[in-house]
């Protein structure tokens, strides 16, 4: 099974580009990368590891078994996974068509003017982005507060990532590659909204719970 499980590093980390379709259940890939990953135990402690792989083979509570091996028994310090399949952007890039899920870094405090905050994974926001601050994640950005300052979330080039705040104020707001900036309104909405892709464009509506489980 040596071309169904590879592993291999990067300069962002470690990548395992895994072909599911040749293993007979989501245990026995499990499996067959534990083995391996135990052969370099020492190599991986800290390391961010990106699974690439068929999105439809495996799903959240799989992901979520897997991750919990990573961490626990290679303490590994990130782990995401990406979609297969690529496609190349107008700069003949090739970029990844969607992150299902990764670490996730809390801020527990207001994001001050002039602040820039960079992270691969997702960013939770416990607290105000005040105008003139920069949030940019490779994941989700969500804010527990106002976001007011500039969002840019999927900015690895994923498509599916979304920007969600109690308050939706921001000067700017980019998903992947689509960059729009907020309409000036007097009369806020109260209540969360998050704003995603849809059909080539930006938009922004009221957070719905259960149609983002």
């Amino acid at each position: 099974m040596e071309d169904n499980l590879i592993i291999k590093g990067t300069k962002d980390g470690i990548n395992a580009v895994i072909n599911m379709d040749k293993f007979k259940d989501f245990e026995e890939m499990m499996g067959v990368l534990v083995e391996k990953l135990s052969k370099g135990k020492s190599f991986y402690k800290g390391a961010s590891l990106k699974i690439t792989t068929d999105l439809k083979k495996i799903n959240s509570r799989d992901f979520g078994k897997l991750k919990e091996v990573l961490f626990d028994e290679f303490d590994i310090n990130d782990c995401t996974l990406v979609d297969k399949i690529e496609k190349e952007d107008t700069a003949g890039k090739l970029v990844f068509t969607g992150i299902h899920e990764g670490r996730t870094k809390f801020l527990r405090r207001t994001v001050r003017s002039g602040e820039v905050i960079n992270y691969p994974g997702n960013i939770v926001i416990v607290g105000d982005v005040n105008a003139g601050s920069q949030i940019s994640a490779g994941g989700n950005i969500i804010v527990l507060g106002a976001m007011r300052g500039s969002a840019h979330a999927g900015n690895g080039g994923n498509p599916e990532a979304i920007v969600a705040a109690f308050s939706m104020q921001p000067e700017i707001l980019q998903i992947a590659d689509l960059m729009t900036r907020a309409p000036e309104e007097t009369n806020k909405p109260a209540y969360p909204e998050v704003a995603k892709i849809k059909d080539g464009t930006i938009l922004v509506e009221p957070y719905l719970p259960k149609k983002f489980l």
